[in-house]
């Protein structure tokens, strides 16, 4: 950086980035491959002088200086142009020459981020690696009485229902009364979360619909995937794999014209259709789409001008309020499948859970309830939002199924929970704890992205730029250029490793319980905490 720049507010120093690059010049060829692969375009080749000076011993002679003009890698310090951390100039140096270290002194860069009088927004999630459910511990271990099974050699039933499940009075007078009762999904208890097809690149998105195909086809694995609030590619909409699909409905709508046209054509059912009404990384905000992905394909799917960012509405704007929306939105659903197909909405972890809930219970139709926590994912949204907003996912969940008991319905409506499990890596053991506080199953979204496709985003806020379409991976991206580098044949492999490792675990920590039979919704007499506080909260042991 020249002596003269001039100096302004927002003048930095390489010293007050969160990411520092460290560049060695004796090994470097200046090939200029970091420079081209770098997303945010945070370091450049630039041109240096070097001084020189040649201190005479002869006190009879003078001293000389001469000047070395070299060329070199230079980080900018502009806040626009700051380093992500990526490390994709790491991967692609043949000299290792280059990577990117994480300042260990205070990040000052997070009061320069806004730009042109507008928030900082960006993909990925809270970054907090605190987590409650780490926390749990699972305590009853059977012995004697009732003894422990061998994971390795004992068939589990590992599925779980999706859909209303009516007590058999109630299902009997429905058949006599009208011909149906509610449909039922015996799925597997992870389900892939919602990210549409538009957030994700088509290729990651191939990878994912290849790798839930494969488990469900060839290792009777009965996975699901959700498409989110994009829509569906016409391809999918037609094929016998839509039945491993649920389709999502948000508050914009996106590609419902396509899907509800697609009907008479489908050769099979969706799985279910999910109706959005919140989500945990930005509660009470809608979706967003940025105009960087918005190319000919995505616009021709969601039926939207090419090149213009998409946001979804905070709420569904034809309904006045939730019990609006259960009471028809539901029902229609319901009725353009035929009443074939089971209908569940999704909502951020809030204080209002509890009320959304008792409306289900109320409601024949609703097939059960998604809860989305503070911790979940996001291709986009506001700092303010993801780090400041929303409800804790644990306690939210056992609230609800507390609730479900004392009204007796807790076999009756299934409850879903998401956000931020397995932040830490400890997915199946996160899932335990929120099956046994009460959960049914568990959707996870950027887990899947940092098994299956080497997602580089974490919570020490290491990349999550899936909001600009720069994804360096090309997980997020719309760019061919960028996309290509995701083959979704290697996408597929690792959903398939990914879930079958998970299958391990989980079945290694159900066996000690002495259950394999059903899933343990409820068995919270098997959790502790070694914090009070949450044992009373949660209504769990406390240990220590």
């Amino acid at each position: 950086m020249p002596s003269n720049r001039p100096v302004t507010p927002s003048t930095l120093s390489v010293k007050d980035l969160l990411w520092q690059i460290s560049w060695q010049k004796d090994k470097c060829s200046l090939c200029g491959s970091c420079t081209a692969v770098c997303p945010v375009n945070a370091i450049e080749l630039g041109v240096f002088r070097r001084r020189h000076i040649h201190a005479a011993i002869d006190l009879s002679k003078s001293s000389s200086t001469n000047y070395e003009i070299f060329y070199g890698i230079r980080q900018k310090t502009d806040p626009a142009y700051a380093c992500i951390g990526c490390g994709m100039c790491n991967m692609v140096c043949p000299n290792d020459c280059i990577i990117p270290l994480k300042s260990d002194d205070a990040d000052k860069l997070r009061y320069h981020i806004d730009r042109g009088g507008q928030p900082r927004r960006r993909g990925g999630r809270r970054n907090s690696g605190k987590s409650l459910l780490d926390q749990i511990k699972f305590i009853r271990i059977s012995m004697l009485t009732d003894p422990a099974l061998d994971a390795g050699r004992h068939e589990f039933e590992l599925r779980t229902l999706l859909g209303r499940v009516l007590p058999p009075e109630e299902s009997i007078q429905h058949f006599q009364e009208n011909g149906w009762v509610p449909p039922v999904r015996e799925i597997y208890p992870l389900i892939i979360g919602a990210m549409s097809f538009g957030a994700l690149s088509p290729n990651m998105w191939e990878g994912l619909q290849m790798g839930v195909a494969y488990l469900n086809e060839e290792l009777g694995m009965p996975v699901r995937v959700c498409t989110g609030e994009g829509g569906c590619p016409p391809r999918l909409l037609r094929s016998r794999f839509l039945k491993y699909v649920i389709l999502q409905i948000a508050s914009g709508y996106f590609g419902w014209d396509e899907i509800i046209h697609a009907i008479p054509e489908m050769k099979v059912d969706p799985c279910a259709v999910e109706i959005k009404y919140g989500q945990g990384a930005k509660p009470g905000d809608g979706g967003l789409l940025m105009w960087y992905k918005v190319n000919k394909l995505i616009a021709a799917i969601r039926g939207v001008p090419e090149g213009v960012s998409l946001p979804s509405p905070p709420t569904h704007q034809t309904k006045y309020s939730i019990e609006e929306a259960v009471a028809k939105m539901i029902q229609s659903m319901y009725m353009a499948w035929g009443f074939r197909v089971p209908v569940y909405p999704k909502i951020s972890a809030s204080s209002t859970a509890l009320a959304v809930l008792n409306n289900l219970t109320r409601n024949p139709y609703a097939s059960g309830l998604l809860i989305d926590g503070e911790d979940g994912g996001t291709g986009a949204a506001y700092n303010v939002s993801m780090n400041h907003m929303g409800h804790p996912i644990a306690s939210n969940v056992r609230d609800c199924y507390l609730n479900l008991a004392k009204l007796g319905k807790q076999n009756e409506i299934p409850i879903f929970a998401g956000g931020g499990v397995g932040k830490n890596g400890n997915l199946a053991a996160n899932a335990a704890a929120l099956i046994m506080l009460g959960a049914s199953g568990i959707v996870t979204g950027k887990y899947v992205m940092q098994a299956a496709a080497g997602c580089l985003g974490s919570e020490g806020d290491r990349c999550n730029i899936c909001n600009i379409g720069l994804c360096p991976k090309g997980i997020t991206s719309q760019d061919p250029r960028l996309y290509r580098r995701l083959d979704p044949e290697d996408v597929a492999q690792r959903v398939v490793d990914f879930y079958l490792g998970f299958d391990t675990e989980i079945r290694k920590i159900f066996a000690p319980l002495g259950r394999s039979t059903s899933l343990p919704i409820g068995m919270s007499d098997a959790l502790g905490v070694d914090d009070y506080n949450i044992a009373e909260r949660l209504q769990i042991k406390y240990v220590v």
